[in-house]
């Protein structure tokens, strides 16, 4: 039975669906030796490269599905390899089998708190994919005065360059001056949003933490620098909230 060369790639744990659409558009997956095309279909017993190299395929059934949560510090990279020799989160993650381990969405250099990362590809895509509307939820500390008129544009939606966005909720956390702290909610995954609000209303953020995914909360006695397993009651939790 022939399936989609992204469905098979990402049961595989290769790379989100989305990601290994971008390959196919690049030319970078060959299946048996010709350059695939976006619909191609392949079987487990055909032989794919990526760059050349050829991708050993595991039945996701024949795997164990896992997550981690991973509580990234400031200062390192949701990347694999970095020119300037930065570290990554993945220098901090357990060694897996045949398999590779992908990231839920990203936090940008400046940003620490809760990641989730799986070695299934269609689970990270799903948790990803725009219609799954799961909240993400930020601690911010932020400099300049917060009117009430500036909650009410970020609640309402203000002009970004890629867009209309909003916060869903904003709640008061506390603090006053440079330390004043707010919590924050949004459904999308939109690269630096958070902080890009508050540029947009004239406030500079000093601090920012994610602290929940959908029905995952970061764990006030996990270090920084160090993961956890989900539990699997855990994850199907967080699959019922898309």
């Amino acid at each position: 039975m022939t399936e989609k060369i992204q469905k098979i790639l990402a049961h595989a744990g290769i790379a989100s669906r989305r990601q290994i659409e971008t390959w196919i558009q690049a030319g970078r997956i060959t299946v048996n030796g010709k350059i695939a095309t976006i619909g191609d279909r392949m079987t487990y017993h055909d032989k794919v490269c990526v760059d050349g190299r050829e991708i050993k395929l595991i039945k996701s059934q024949q795997q164990k599905s896992r997550v981690l949560l991973y509580h990234k510090p400031e200062g390192e990279l949701c990347t694999r390899h970095d020119p300037e020799g930065r570290t990554t989160i993945f220098e901090r993650l357990p060694l897996i089998r045949n398999n590779r381990w992908i990231c839920v969405g990203r936090l940008d250099f400046n940003t620490s708190g809760l990641l989730l990362i799986t070695n299934d590809g269609e689970l990270a895509n799903r948790l990803m994919h725009p219609r799954s509307q799961i909240e993400r939820e930020y601690a911010v500390r932020v400099r300049g005065e917060v009117t009430s008129e500036i909650i009410t544009k970020l609640k309402k939606g203000i002009k970004l360059e890629d867009g209309i966005a909003h916060f869903n909720q904003i709640t008061d956390a506390g603090g006053s001056g440079s330390n004043h702290w707010y919590h924050v909610i949004v459904t999308e995954g939109r690269n630096r949003l958070v902080r890009r609000l508050w540029e947009g209303v004239g406030c500079t953020i000093s601090r920012l933490i994610r602290i929940r995914f959908g029905s995952i909360y970061l764990p006030a006695g996990l270090r920084r620098g160090h993961y956890a397993d989900l539990s699997d009651e855990e994850v199907t939790l967080l699959m019922k909230k898309m």
